[in-house]
């Protein structure tokens, strides 16, 4: 049957109201563990908790055909028919998607990958009621064939950036592959204390995984040379890396190369945290699903500084959540339970939302300081 989730925000004397209609699926059918909203807060945050979000966007593509990047496939007389009508639909289900993991308010930092460019994050930011909201976008145009890059939205009123860079991905094994950036972004929060946010996209599987192992191995290198270089000149930065890895918490890149731990016991002051460990361990639960496995290739990982209840800021129990919203997921008529509710399912248009879910965090200000 269908129902309605109703999220109202209250600013000063505005009031912005939209219901997102979505099927109630039976619960038996799930393969996703603590499906309905596990450990979901929507409380109002206020300057003392930021709500920090990952979300993969799939495709998001605007209309216009780019004569510099492969981006036929995504166009009015591409293999995907994409057109204006199409594309509205897909701003309409990221504003909601937006919108409702923030609870109450609308979420403080948005990293966001495979976004086309500027235009696209205006439409998003401007475009719909999050206008009211006072975001703001960090994009630079990357070498990714697709021409997809990584981004950061943010509210001006609880994040205020220092300074932005793309760090860019040159293989000295294939000189002619280009890829994602990886986009750092330094910034202000509420008390002035400076937070170091990476937004990454990893190379993806295609061609074959095992293939593939050098190039994100090699860019887990990269990513780790720079978040070094922030400990070196003080061990106790607060950190914060986010992104589609294309890899798992327990592969290589993240383990060995990235050195993401997944034990918070004994962590050093320049060590690194991979919160999305513990949700790996539990079967049938990931924010991406290929066939019939769920896998966590969404992270978030965060210096010691920010799991140190000492902290002038730490992370909120010290863990991550999936946003497993049910307008979010489908059934699975082929492999059971549920599967994310994607643009499309190969050629064929579904109009749904993305094939992964968000993950967040909240950081949250210590009231003893």
């Amino acid at each position: 049957m269908h129902d309605f989730i109703c999220i109202v925000y209250m600013k000063k004397r505005f009031f912005l109201i939209f219901c997102i209609s979505f099927f109630i699926l039976n619960n038996k059918s799930f393969t996703q563990s603590d499906f309905l909203f596990d450990g979901f807060e929507d409380d109002l945050r206020g300057e003392n908790s930021l709500r920090i979000v990952f979300y993969n966007l799939e495709n998001f593509f605007d209309t216009r055909n780019d004569s510099i990047t492969s981006d036929d496939e995504f166009s009015s007389f591409g293999l995907k028919h994409w057109g204006r009508e199409k594309y509205e639909r897909k701003l309409a289900n990221t504003y909601k998607t937006i919108a409702a993991v923030g609870g109450w308010e609308p979420p403080d930092i948005i990293g966001l990958c495979e976004v086309e460019n500027r235009f696209v994050l205006s439409d998003i930011i401007f475009g719909t009621p999050l206008r009211k909201f006072k975001y703001k976008y960090i994009h630079y145009d990357s070498p990714d064939p697709r021409g997809i890059d990584v981004a950061l939205i943010y509210r001006t009123d609880k994040f205020k950036p220092l300074f932005s860079y793309p760090i860019q991905i040159k293989y000295p094994f294939d000189t002619n592959s280009r890829t994602r950036d990886i986009l750092y972004v330094s910034g202000l929060l509420p008390n002035k204390d400076i937070l170091h946010l990476f937004v990454n996209h990893f190379p993806s599987k295609y061609g074959g995984a095992n293939i593939t192992i050098p190039k994100r191995n090699f860019v887990a290198g990269v990513l780790k040379t720079y978040v070094d270089s922030l400990f070196l000149k003080n061990a106790d930065s607060k950190v914060l890396i986010m992104g589609d890895f294309n890899d798992e918490p327990y592969d290589e890149s993240m383990l060995k190369y990235l050195n993401a731990r997944c034990d918070s016991t004994n962590l050093k002051p320049a060590d690194l945290l991979n919160l999305m460990c513990n949700m790996k361990k539990k079967k049938k639960i990931g924010s991406n699903k290929f066939r019939d496995t769920w896998s966590m290739i969404d992270q978030i990982i965060v210096s010691k500084s920010l799991i140190n209840n000492n902290s002038d800021w730490n992370v909120k129990n010290s863990r991550a959540y999936i946003f497993k919203a049910p307008f979010l997921l489908q059934t699975d008529d082929t492999f059971m339970g549920v599967k994310t509710f994607r643009t499309y399912n190969g050629f064929k248009y579904t109009g749904g939302f993305s094939d992964h879910l968000p993950v967040y965090i909240d950081l949250i200000k210590n009231k003893l300081q």
